[in-house]
């Protein structure tokens, strides 16, 4: 019932010669021509809506046949980082999340760089996870540290303490432009790596 209701829609709205809605291994999906976005997002609400709630991710346009299954590559390995990272979204676009699977693909440099910028965060009593989670929230919240407490539910005088404690245990600095991207890439890797929770 679910697909049937979304198939509808889809088309009931575009013309159905063009698009192609389907199931695989129990997920939705839909093939649609790359220049007709307002296909996907149509799908993407729809689809939503019928799951309650479910994931959406949308692949990048690729040429041919081929494309349709790096596309769909492209949509399931997003859905998996959007999990591991912990990104609560309802749709997710491939193109917007390029730059995790490269952080990823170098597993050891990506571990010496948390290891290096972030190990020290384990001698804060309570260890490293409430720092990392302060810098976390820091970097969502585009460094503002009013929004970034209130995510938290710190006072902002408590959340300005830990961005002092981590640029005391780290010698770097979040509010710092030139500090702050080497500091947000080691948050982005330990939340792909695990860490601290899983040792490198």
């Amino acid at each position: 019932p679910v697909p049937r209701r979304v198939v509808r829609a889809v088309t009931a709205r575009f013309d159905s010669r063009r698009i192609l809605v389907t199931t695989k291994e129990g997920r939705l999906l839909c093939i649609a021509p790359g220049d007709q976005e307002d296909v996907l997002a149509w799908f993407a609400k729809h689809a939503y809506a019928a799951t309650d709630g479910g994931r959406v991710a949308v692949g990048r346009a690729h040429q041919g046949p081929g494309g349709v299954v790096q596309s769909y590559e492209e949509a399931l390995g997003t859905l998996e980082m959007a999990e591991r990272l912990g990104f609560d979204g309802p749709v997710l676009k491939a193109a917007d999340l390029l730059v995790y699977p490269v952080l990823a693909r170098d597993r050891q440099a990506l571990a010496d760089l948390v290891v290096s910028a972030l190990g020290p965060l384990r001698a804060a009593r309570g260890g490293a996870q409430p720092l990392l989670d302060t810098l976390t929230a820091y970097f969502d919240a585009g460094c503002v540290a009013a929004e970034a407490a209130r995510r938290l539910s710190l006072s902002v005088r408590a959340f300005t303490y830990r961005l002092e404690r981590i640029r005391q245990l780290t010698g770097a600095d979040p509010a710092d432009a030139g500090q702050r991207y080497m500091l947000q890439t080691a948050a982005i890797g330990a939340r792909l790596l695990n860490w601290p929770a899983q040792e490198l």
